[in-house]
């Protein structure tokens, strides 16, 4: 007996890494020595005192119980104090921050808070897959804006304005930006709110990598003006090393957050208590953490240019990011058979830029989450390949 699964399931396909990683798993229990460059998954440790205080949290009494839908008093203070050392953003820990289970979630938790079937979407092309899937799961259609190279990956606003824009409602915007390691900047941002306040259009800045080979952190709310308009997604994923933990926040003014928390109280019985402890202990981290962390990204980089050249690509050496954003050499028509022949003939998994919009064509993306063996592995390995 067969039951019909719901319309909504015909929209979209199962994530690409999802069918990916199980093929690549499939060649290594095979024994095929693969080196996984494609993953955005820190393979660096949290900060001890992150860990230390998720121990001691475990054993404090009633730790297991449910906890709050808004996340502990002393989590959101810690958001806040963080905001304001690292951005200058000034927020209100009881009415402006809501902690999240990681910011994957409070994608579906945005749109699910403020889209109707049939409204639209903004969203950046190259861009992250998940915006588009979690648009038209909701009967969502997404409208794709296109950034170049020659736009040093920003939105080209003027374009954009000329279109009919009544039915948009939400626009992703995502600085420093995946794929790319475009920066950004504040000019930038005062240009989309502008954009935005025009349109009355909500405008979403999911804003992970700002702590990564990124010498100026930027928040959008740092804009006077930003919280008419926008809000702010976050992770100690990638600051921190913490992907596992999945621990993010959302933040903006009060009549939004208080959206978002109706969909999130419907969705979640609350962070685990020693999680939020973590976090805590994270957020009050210094500045020579940054510095600790990015030493160990700059010098897998200056690898990973090198594996890019023995390749024939091109890339930004002042992107930022965990990513390497490469340009195929032009004979190079075809990026997702490229690297399906490098995974079946050379064991080393890439990402096709393809995979996050037609702007990706002619572009791969390389990972810096691998030790600086592997990729010494990998280049070896693909000396002479091309």
């Amino acid at each position: 007996m067969s039951i019909v699964t719901a319309k909504r399931l015909d929209t979209v396909e199962e994530y690409y890494f999802s069918k990916k990683l199980r093929e690549v798993r499939s060649l290594v229990l095979q024994g095929k020595p693969v080196i996984n460059m494609a993953i955005g998954s820190p393979d660096l440790e949290p900060p001890v005192s992150v860990i230390k205080a998720i121990t001691e949290a475990v054993l404090v009494n009633g730790a297991h119980k449910y906890q709050s839908y808004q996340g502990l008093p002393e989590l959101r203070k810690a958001i806040v104090n963080f905001y304001e050392l690292h951005y200058g953003v000034d927020l209100n820990e009881d009415t402006e921050v809501l902690p999240l289970m990681g910011s994957k979630e409070g994608i579906m938790h945005i749109s699910m808070a403020y889209l109707n079937e049939g409204d639209q979407v903004l969203i950046p092309n190259p861009g992250y897959p998940t915006y588009t899937s979690v648009t038209r799961l909701l009967g969502a259609e997404p409208i794709f804006y296109d950034l170049s190279a020659e736009n040093a990956w920003e939105p080209n606003l003027e374009a954009l304005s000329k279109q009919d824009l009544s039915k948009v409602k939400i626009m992703w915007v995502n600085y420093p930006h995946m794929p790319t390691g475009a920066a950004g900047s504040k000019e930038m941002f005062k240009s989309l709110i502008a954009f935005a306040k025009k349109h009355n259009i909500l405008l979403v800045n999911d804003n992970p990598y700002s702590f990564v080979l990124n010498p100026e952190p930027m928040s959008i709310l740092s804009i006077p003006g930003a919280k008419e308009v926008a809000i702010e997604l976050n992770s100690l994923s990638k600051t921190f090393n913490m992907a596992g933990w999945r621990v993010g926040m959302v933040l903006g003014a009060k009549e939004k957050i208080e959206a978002i928390l109706k969909v999130k109280s419907n969705m979640d019985s609350g962070m685990f208590q020693g999680l939020q402890k973590g976090a805590i202990a994270a957020l009050e981290c210094g500045t020579e953490w940054f510095a600790s962390m990015n030493e160990v990204y700059a010098k897998r980089r200056k690898l990973i240019w090198k594996l890019a050249t023995l390749l024939g690509c091109t890339y930004d050496q002042h992107a930022t990011g965990m990513f390497v954003w490469s340009k195929l050499p032009a004979e190079i028509t075809d990026a997702e058979a490229f690297i399906d022949r490098i995974l079946y003939e050379k064991s080393i998994f890439i990402t096709p830029g393809t995979i996050f919009g037609s702007q990706g064509k002619g572009y791969i993306r390389f990972s810096l989450c691998i030790d600086e063996k592997a990729i010494e592995e990998a280049i070896e390995r693909l000396n002479g390949f091309v």
